[in-house]
């Protein structure tokens, strides 16, 4: 147990609590005046107040971004191996610093404690894949020139210059460090502006990354409310990531695109999980109790429909059913606890309201579908909704909280087409004993990610592989060449030898042409590309 926090399992009188001198440490780092107001945080699994922190105005965040150029200059010139460097440092501060790290998460965000490990997992595997393919994705890169031998043709990567990373509460090291890592790769700086509920564990993080080698002041940290603090990080950035809701989304895709500055953006989901005919049961249960309840359901790429096939339907409930029901709900600042708290009052409401709304449309709940008042003042219950119709709000809008509704299938068919309904397209996950077959309908899936035989960790800890949404849940991919491609602009120089596309000496324009067009022929036999 951290010395920065009181678990109330072993002391029930006590609230759970960030020291306050790590709390005053850590909001220095915030950017904003010294007489700014400040904002109370509370930990959700308790109502207890956690900490004040400073809120930035729009002038603060142009200091900001102002003070990130200005180290980036420097920053942006060393080598890749000196950028890379420092990652790989971080990857074991994470890890030796973890206990730490888990408080926080569990403190500002109430999730269980196994599922605030995978952020710290996430993000130091993060680490560790690009700084060993920094040269791989960022090098320099020979291309094809329109010349065989005399043209040399070189691909660069340079970077954009201030990064503006917007991240939610729901995932607060993963979805704002797991960000900031590849755009200070590329060699920009960062003004991260993190959700003001989980905000200590962002500073925390970068606290760490300057620890470990990235130059102070190269990432700066602002807070305040989305529309005002984020629109202006999105105003003085060069490139953009944000994570959150679509709605939001398409506004910061409209500002940044007024701007010519490239926005990534993942956002919304509704997705669908498909259990065949010739499933696995017991891994297929075990996949979907991680898939549906991780993070308290507030995770988006987790499922919120699952798809059964009529044939394993019951025999896959009896098994699901019973495995919600055991599954321990509460506060705990360790590994006894299977489901923590959801993070705010607005998602408590949500989860009651598409729970009530779907009963009243003729829903039966075969599992939880209760607010747990009498273990904290945001618990709500995993729930399991059979008998969902169209017209119920839980049918097409995220719910993005313990709230699954199930459906039957006749066939893979049936299965793809529920599964592409909507406007969303972010996770899928198919559950099949062949996986030929599990990739066959994974490929007519209109989603960036489909995991088969897992729910969503497989595809999302691919580091090296693009993760991200099609349609309204996104633009722009995390993760591989993409993820960190994203923070650079492509650069081409070209070397032209000896003579180029001019009318060589003692030729006619004419002769020059069929010189040209004879060559581009040679070119096609040999196999030039």
């Amino acid at each position: 147990m951290s010395d920065t926090v009181v678990d109330p399992q072993t002391d029930p009188s006590a609230t759970w609590a960030v020291d306050p001198a790590t709390s005053r440490r850590l909001a220095r780092r915030v950017v904003a005046a010294p007489s700014a107001p400040t904002t109370t945080t509370r930990a959700p699994a308790t109502g207890a107040p956690l900490t004040q922190l400073p809120t930035s105005t729009p002038d603060d965040v142009r200091v900001a971004a102002d003070a990130a150029r200005a180290v980036q200059r420097g920053w942006g010139r060393r080598s890749l191996a000196e950028r890379a460097r420092p990652l790989l440092v971080l990857h074991d501060l994470l890890l030796d610093h973890q206990t730490e790290l888990l408080d926080l998460i569990q403190l500002e965000n109430g999730k269980a404690r196994a599922h605030a490990f995978e952020e710290v997992l996430d993000v130091a595997t993060l680490c560790r894949h690009y700084a060993r393919r920094a040269h791989q994705y960022l090098g320099p890169k020979r291309r094809q020139g329109p010349f065989p031998v005399l043209s040399k043709a070189l691909e660069l990567r340079q970077p954009k210059g201030v990064v503006g990373v917007i991240s939610p509460w729901n995932y607060p090291l993963t979805l704002a460090i797991g960000d900031v890592v590849p755009a200070v790769l590329a060699g920009n700086g960062v003004v991260l502006k993190p959700d003001t509920q989980t905000a200590l564990t962002a500073l925390r993080a970068v606290e760490l990354l300057v620890q470990a080698g990235v130059p102070d002041g190269l990432v700066q940290v602002v807070l305040g409310d989305g529309p005002t603090i984020g629109g202006a990080v999105v105003d003085v950035a060069d490139a953009v990531c944000f994570t959150g809701s679509t709605a939001v989304g398409r506004q910061v895709a409209a500002q940044a695109g007024a701007r010519l500055v490239s926005a990534t953006l993942e956002l919304g989901g509704k997705n669908a999980m498909y259990v065949a005919d010739d499933a696995n049961l017991e891994r297929a249960v075990e996949g979907a109790v991680r898939g549906c309840f991780a993070s308290t359901g507030q995770l988006c790429i987790s499922a919120e429909r699952l798809l059964l096939h009529e044939e394993v339907a019951d025999a896959f409930l009896d098994r699901f059913v019973a495995r919600v029901r055991a599954l321990r709900l509460g506060p705990g600042l360790d590994y006894a606890v299977d489901v923590g708290s959801l993070t705010s009052a607005r998602q408590l409401d949500v989860c009651v309201e598409h729970v009530r709304d779907a009963v009243a449309h003729g829903a039966r709940v075969l599992a939880g579908g209760r607010a747990r008042p009498d273990l904290g003042p945001l618990f709500f219950e995993p729930t399991v909704l059979e008998g969902v119709v169209r017209e119920a709000a839980c049918y097409a809008h995220e719910t993005f909280g313990p709230v699954v509704s199930v459906y039957r299938v006749r066939d893979d068919a049936e299965a793809v087409e529920r599964a592409n309904e909507g406007d969303y397209g972010l996770n899928a996950s198919i559950w099949t004993r062949d996986t030929a077959r599990g990739r066959r309908i994974a490929s007519r899936i209109v989603a960036g990610t489909v995991n088969v035989n897992e729910a969503y960790a497989a595809t999302w800890a691919s580091v090296g592989a693009p993760m991200g949404g099609m349609r309204a849940s996104g633009l722009g991919r995390r993760h591989g060449a993409e993820g960190v491609h994203d923070f650079t602009e492509a650069q081409t120089i070209t070397t032209q030898r000896l003579w180029g596309f001019g009318v060589p000496p003692g030729m006619t324009s004419e002769q020059w042409a069929r010189a040209l067009t004879a060559g581009v022929r040679v070119m096609k036999r040999v196999g030039v590309r």
